[in-house]
């Protein structure tokens, strides 16, 4: 994956453009940053709750770490006009086919040795909020990678339009997830989902302390 210079310096100035509108017009905030190691394979576990997630959660990170990427999976739909293929791959998005996409997989977990990536382990989003269940294939990545998960919660996105003046919204990073016990077990389905009910459970802990949890589907 190219993480050359320009590239990065495009990042890196596309995301404070895009700060302008998150949170100077409106009041995108982020807390919990300091949980984000600068060094090492990382997983950024999201919910799922608005499109607009994609672009201001990178917002978060390159906020906090200038000239660095946040790589995203995105379903292949969004990289069928040039100029958005373009423009999602530059900020670090990669095409994902529906169902099982093995080249996608790998390509994952060869970013998670020392990149940041972030997933939504729901696979679809749930604008009303609600937590669904999280994907054993994402405990599958956690189980063969090994990264430092960082459980993150987005709140009040889903509300958002576009173009709107004052909206809130909120970004929270969690404490790094313990999985020690669960490497323990097979490299069996079973073992996966327990992997990504964990991070689902941490997930729910954030916006239950914010006050925006809102049950599950």
């Amino acid at each position: 994956m190219n993480r050359s210079l320009p590239r990065r310096l495009w990042v890196t100035f596309s995301a404070h453009v895009i700060g302008i509108y998150a949170s100077i017009l409106n009041n995108f905030r982020s807390k919990g940053g300091e949980h984000i190691p600068r060094h090492g394979g990382v997983l950024l576990a999201a919910n799922h709750i608005s499109a607009y997630e994609t672009i201001f959660l990178p917002w978060a990170v390159v906020r906090l770490f200038p000239m660095s990427l946040l790589w995203a999976p995105a379903k292949e739909e969004l990289f069928r006009k040039p100029f958005q293929r373009w423009l999602y791959s530059s900020w670090g998005a990669f095409p994902v086919r529906r169902g099982r996409d093995l080249r996608a997989g790998k390509v994952i977990n060869e970013l998670l040795v020392d990149q940041r990536v972030m997933l939504f382990p729901e696979g679809t989003r749930h604008r009303d909020g609600r937590l669904g269940k999280g994907n054993r294939g994402v405990g599958k990545i956690i189980y063969d990678t090994r990264p430092t998960v960082i459980p993150t919660a987005l709140v009040g996105l889903n509300h958002w339009k576009f173009p709107g003046l004052r909206q809130d919204g909120l970004v929270v990073f969690g404490a790094p997830l313990d999985f020690t016990d669960l490497y323990q077990q097979p490299d069996v389905k079973e073992t996966h989902q327990l992997i990504v009910d964990r991070v689902m459970a941490a997930i729910a802990e954030l916006l239950k302390e914010e006050g925006a949890y809102a049950g599950e589907c």
